[in-house]
Parts: structure tokens; C-alpha cells; sequence
């Protein structure tokens, strides 16, 4: 299949788990463009653009990020996020080319970047709902501190939670750690007195995002399913 059939193909699966479970609300794809070249990723933005669905485009890299920014924005609308962690020595750089972070895992990553960031901006809490010791982001005790931190600060906001799901094939254990990703979400929404449709859940990639769709997921971050595997890095 073509690049513009397999987007298709992905929201069509998006879309199938969407009915399955009722939802009549809204599940973004964000295209995971991990290692990709800038004309690649140019041309995603662009025939999400045609389709005209948010044009959303995740890295995991600061430095990819910086090395395809300009390329990607040439799509009007484009945004960029940050999907993987964040080193403390590059938070200038990321501030320099992406339009939100996925992985604020710290009250120390919040003061460093409010710190640093000059405007007003949007951050996710990342939370490593699994428990896995290979899978980045918060324990779940260290959330209320660092939702705390984010809304203390001068320029940053919560826009949202994220997590990597457990690495099985067994989907009840996998939904379990979505489900806990929501359940995460709908007690900030009340502690903060918004409502739980104001806070994003980016959960779900290629191998999953029915099961994540399922539990609530509004972001699925799709790699492979989209673009095939990821080129070896540099």
C-alpha cells in the first residue's frame, strides 16, 4: 500500500473502534514520525491536510524534531509534539520546534521548562501506568505533585495525560493499564474542576489503538501501521 492508503487504512480502523464501543466523541491520529526523513514527514502532514484531519505529527527525538520542523510546517496547521522523553540539557531545543510535550514525567522537567519557555504552552503528564522499568513516565504516586507544579507555573498548562501500554498480547492486562491512564485523567478533571473531555488521553499505537480507543484514548500515536518499521537510527 501507498503512504496516503495505509493513513487511510489506519483511520478506517479508528473509526471501526470508535462504533464498536459507541464513542461519539473525537480520537486524533498522530503520525509517530520517529526517524523519518523531512520529506516524508512533509508529505504525511500533507495528505492529512488533504484529508482534512488535524495535522498532528509526534517525535520522539528533539534532534529529528528540529531536522523536520521546518519541512513539516509548511503544511499550514501543522503541529509537532514531543512523544519521547525529554533530556534536561536539550528542554531549549524542544521549546525551539515542537508545539507541545507528551513526556513531562518530573516537577523538576515543570520548573525547568517554565523556566525556559517565555509563553504560554501546553504539556501532557506522562505516567508509566504499566509499571514496566523499561517504559518511561511518572509512578502514579508522584502525579498530584506534578499536576500541582503545571499549574503553579507562569507559562505552562495541562493539556492532557500519556502513556506507553503494557508490552503483552493479552488485551485485558493491556486495557487495564489504559484504563488506569483514564482513571488518572477523570481525578485531575475533578481536582481541578474541569471536565474529563478537557484533558486529552494520548494512549494507543499501531499494535493496539482498538483496545486504547476502547478506554478512552482521544490521541493514538500510530508508527509502523503508517509507515512501515522504523529505518535503523543514526
Amino acid at each position: 500500500m501507498t503512504l496516503a492508503q495505509r493513513i487511510d487504512h489506519t483511520c478506517g480502523r479508528i473509526t471501526a473502534a470508535m462504533d464498536a464501543c459507541g464513542r461519539r466523541d473525537r480520537c486524533v491520529l498522530e503520525l509517530a514520525v520517529k526517524t523519518r526523513t523531512p520529506d516524508t514527514c512533509r508529505e504525511a502532514a500533507r495528505l492529512l491536510a488533504e484529508r482534512e484531519l488535524p495535522v498532528l505529527l509526534g517525535h520522539n527525538r528533539v534532534q529529528e524534531a528540529r531536522a523536520t520542523a521546518e519541512a513539516i510546517r509548511e503544511v499550514p496547521g501543522a503541529r509537532i509534539h514531543l512523544i519521547g522523553p525529554l533530556q534536561s540539557n536539550k528542554v531549549n531545543q524542544a521549546l525551539g520546534a515542537v508545539d507541545l510535550i507528551e513526556t513531562v514525567d518530573s516537577t523538576e522537567l515543570v520548573e525547568r521548562l517554565d523556566h525556559r519557555v517565555g509563553r504560554r504552552f501546553p504539556v501532557f503528564v506522562q505516567v508509566n501506568t504499566s509499571g514496566e522499568p523499561s517504559k518511561h513516565g511518572c509512578a502514579p504516586q508522584d502525579i498530584p505533585g506534578i499536576v500541582a507544579a503545571v499549574e503553579m507555573a507562569s507559562h505552562l498548562y495541562l493539556h492532557g495525560f500519556m502513556t506507553v501500554g503494557l508490552h503483552s498480547a493479552e488485551e485485558s492486562a493491556v486495557r487495564e493499564s489504559y484504563a488506569r491512564l483514564r482513571h488518572v485523567r477523570d481525578s485531575a478533571a475533578e481536582r481541578l474542576c474541569t471536565t474529563d473531555g478537557d484533558l486529552a488521553l494520548s494512549m494507543g499505537m499501531s499494535a493496539d489503538l482498538e483496545w486504547a480507543i476502547a478506554e478512552g484514548a482521544t490521541i493514538v500515536r500510530v508508527g509502523s501501521a503508517v509507515f512501515g518499521p522504523r529505518p535503523p537510527l543514526p
